[in-house]
Order: C-alpha cells, then structure tokens, then sequence
C-alpha cells in the first residue's frame, strides 16, 4: 500500500529496490535512465519520503497504535537493497537527509544484522559519527583463542606475529599443521580413498579439526558483519596508517565526475548525450590524474560490449584528448584485452580499436603497437588485429613507424605476417631506412631458412621495392636468398636476377 504514497517517477525506482536479491543493482538502472531523462528531480526526494512517519497497526487490540518512519515498514530485503543503493550514491545526497535516513532505519524494532552492518559501513564512509566498535567482546575473545592456537603460545606479540612480514617458526609450524589436517575434497562415488579413513584415530582428528574451523569461521562471520566490507581500524598507535587511496589525489569535482561515469559503465543502461557528457572528466584530468581515474573505473575488466558506447563519447570529445591521455586510456582500456586473446577479436574489440586508432594514431602506436610487438608471447590472433588496423587506419608516416619498432625486436611467425602486411602496402622507405631493414633482415634469416612467411616476406621485399635497391642492399639480400630453403626460392632467385642496376 505504500507504493501508492509515490508519484509515477519514484514508482518505479520504489518497485526496483523490492525486486529480491538484485533490487540494488536494478535500482541504481532505474535511477541513471530517470536521471537523464529528468536531472532536475532530485533523488532526497524520494529518500525523504520513505522517512516520513506512519502509524502501525498493533498486532493486537491490547497494543496501542505505534508511529514509524515508512522505511521501517518495510521488508529486511528492501532496506538491504536501499542502503546499498545509497552507498553507490551518497555523494549526491545532502549529509542531512543521510542521516536522516540512518536514523529513521534504526528505529526499527527488529535490526536486522546485514541492515545494521551496511549502516556502521556507511556512516563511516560518509564520516558521521559511529562509535559502535567493529567486533563485539565475545568476538574480541574468539579471536584471542584462535590467536593462541596459531602461535602456540601467550607470549607477546599473539595475533598481530601471524601478519608479520617474516612469520614466527612457531607460528608457521602451528598454522601448517592446522592445515594440514583439514580433510580433503569429498570423492566423488566409485573413486579411492584412503585405506586408513576409517580408522577411529583418523576420525577423531577430522572432528576436532571440523570443529576449529567452525570457530574460526564464526569469528570471520561475525567479524565481516561488523565491518561490511570496511577495513579494520588499528589497535594501536604502533600500527601503519590505512593505504593512500588512488581517488584521494584527484580534486573533489573529477572525483564525482569518476564516481558518475563508474557507475554507468557499471549499469549496463543505454547511452545518451548525458552519458556522453560524463566521459568529458578526461579532459579535465592532467597526465597523472588520468592514471588514476583509469585504475577507479577498472577499464581493463571493462565488458567488450560497452567498448563501441564509450568510444562514441571519446571521438565525441572537443577539443581531442592529448598525446598523454590518450596514451593513457588506450593503454588502460586495450592493452590487457589485446594480449589475453584467446579467440578471434570480438566485433566490439575491433569496432573499438579501429575507431581509437583513426583518430589517436600516434598514442596507438605507442600504447599498443610497440608493447605488443615487443610481447613473447605474440601470437596470431594479436597479428591479424594489427594487420587489421596497418590495412584500414594506418598511414603511411604511422606505417613506417611501425615497421621501425620492428628493427628493435627478436622476429616470431607473427611479428613477420605484421611486417610483411607492412611491407605489402608500398611503403615510401628512404635509402637509409631500408638499409636499416636489410641488415636486420639478414640478422634474422638463419632462423627462417624454412619459413614461408620470412620467404613471402622476402619475395615482396624483391618485387616491390626493386627500384630502391642498391648494389649493396642486392649483395645483403642474396645473401639472405642462399639460405632459404622453401619452395619459393626459385621465385626468390628470379626477382633477385631481375633487380638491375643503371
């Protein structure tokens, strides 16, 4: 009945957060559509609303009538997904209605842990005060008797000796023969086993090794609860401060300008100029600063179906991104996709790296062309993409750059398809230039005296490029051409015999 208090915008978003285990994550695909659709309705809206007082009904007739906030009204599951909502998206709620909200939450008469531990999470996120310790005292005591197990002993040091750099021989004794005892997977049926399993002894130590593992599971369990993902505060003045954030170097406008684009790319949702306008934060950053935005949106895990989307809005850009960011977002967003190949480019990968490289050809070059040329482990899914992009978005200037980096690298099979591609599209090679690229061709001949591809390459270097070639670059190629031994070699000797001289 309290759907009805929202008007048709909230509605759905209300419905979204009561959709089950996933209502958070529709919910925050509900709000990013609304918002571009609509920007100026602002979502402490609807958040005040569901804290809005209503009287109960009393269970029975003896019981006075009670107030609540609406929030509290409604399912454990609902709160869950909203506060965990909010927690994507409290920079764009007022400090006020945050606590607002926490508030109305906790006077529910039936806490719920998973609620009362995304509150303790939140409120420390967004600094509002929260003195609840993070482990309660039987949970302290559970893990000072875990601590004892593990190092044996009473003595200083106890739990924080098991997180030393350098653990205590006693503590890596203790720990290794905890482990060692913990059973093995379950056989599946009609496999071995082992012939002593079902001695008493054996039996004896499984269960009491089922039963440390129990208590250690329960202080991991009470302990995550308490936190919520929130990292453990220090003990002691002795402890290291907690870890530099990456966000906390970029200033506050990039930062929710970063948390806005994470958050689309991470909702799957449709683009629109909106989402265009979010990719706008790169040109806002500075060359270090764009290192870090990167590594917050993750762009190396990023789904290959949202590469053409974002894309879009990168060309869309004006004024074009700079040499260095553009290094930089190529690196990040291409690099580790292109090198973990395992199957033919998908059609989103190549959409993507073809645009990127018509309009950013130097930085490809530089991000992906030279680190994937010089990779061991190059193969030929990695060659047909680079040939893709020599073929279709390359110029020549770009070309011979290309074929540069190849003078410092050790030749594989497919390093000599990407050259031979190359070489294939009739180069303006000056003298120096290809006297450079024959000395390096002779260099690498004596491991290809069986290649085809060094012979196909070799054969496109007699063919068309005859007219550059010098006494000197003839006597360097026969060279190369005696020690050839493929079934092209009498097509070698006759390109090499027709190469004259005025």
């Amino acid at each position: 009945m309290f759907v009805d208090r929202f008007d048709g915008h909230w509605r759905l978003l209300l419905r979204s957060l009561l959709s089950g285990v996933h209502g958070a994550h529709r919910a925050l695909e509900v709000f990013h559509k609304q918002h571009r659709a609509n920007p100026n309705k602002p979502l402490h809206n609807f958040i005040e609303t569901l804290c809005q007082d209503e009287v109960t009904c009393p269970v029975s007739a003896t019981q006075p009538l009670t107030v609540k906030p609406m929030v509290c009204l409604f399912p454990a599951l609902f709160k869950q997904n909203l506060l965990t909502f909010i927690h994507r998206l409290h920079h764009l709620l007022p400090q006020t209605t945050l606590v607002h909200v926490l508030e109305c939450i906790k006077r529910d008469s039936l806490p719920n842990t998973w609620v009362t531990s995304l509150i303790a999470q939140l409120e420390r996120e967004v600094d509002i005060d929260h003195e609840e310790p993070l482990f309660s005292a039987k949970c302290g005591q559970r893990l000072m008797d875990l601590s004892q197990r593990l190092s044996g002993d009473r003595k200083a040091g106890g739990w924080a000796s098991c997180f030393q750099a350098t653990p205590s021989h006693s503590a890596l004794e203790s720990a290794g023969s905890i482990l060692s005892q913990v059973p093995p997977h379950r056989k599946r049926k009609g496999s071995p086993i082992d012939q002593d399993s079902d001695s008493e002894e054996v039996s004896q130590q499984k269960k009491r090794t089922r039963v440390e593992l129990c208590d250690v599971e329960d202080v991991s369990v009470e302990v995550s609860q308490r936190e919520s993902g929130a990292e453990a505060r220090p003990s002691s003045e002795t402890q290291p401060p907690p870890p530099h954030l990456p966000h906390d170097t970029l200033p506050e406008t990039i930062k929710v300008a970063v948390l806005q684009l994470k958050d689309l790319l991470e909702s799957h949702s449709e683009w629109d100029q909106n989402s265009s306008d979010a990719v706008k934060v790169l040109n806002d950053c500075g060359p270090a600063q764009v290192e870090v935005v990167c590594t917050i949106l993750d762009l190396p895990n990023l789904s290959e179906h949202i590469l053409p989307k974002l894309c879009s809005s990168v060309l869309e850009l004006s004024p074009d991104l700079s040499f260095s960011t553009a290094t930089a977002l190529i690196k990040s967003l291409l690099l580790e996709k292109v090198l973990s190949l395992s199957e033919p480019a998908s059609r989103c990968l190549v959409t993507t790296v073809t645009s990127l490289c018509s309009r950013y050809p130097r930085p490809m070059c530089q991000a992906l062309f030279e680190t994937v040329l010089k990779d061991k482990n190059i193969g030929n899914l990695q060659a047909d993409l680079l040939n893709k992009l020599i073929e279709s978005s390359l110029d020549s200037h770009y070309k011979l750059l290309t074929l540069q980096m190849t003078f410092k690298i050790q030749w594989t099979e497919p390093v000599l398809s990407i050259i031979h591609r190359l070489l294939d599209s009739k180069l303006d090679i000056n003298e120096e230039l290809f006297t450079q690229f024959t000395n390096h061709l002779m260099n690498q001949a004596p491991q290809y005296t069986k290649s085809v591809k060094f012979a196909k390459m070799l054969l496109t270097v007699l063919t068309k490029y005859s007219s550059i070639v010098t006494p000197a670059h003839k006597h360097t190629l026969s060279n190369c051409l005696m020690l050839n031994e493929t079934f092209l070699k009498k097509s070698l000797q006759a390109a090499l015999k027709r190469i004259t001289h005025s």
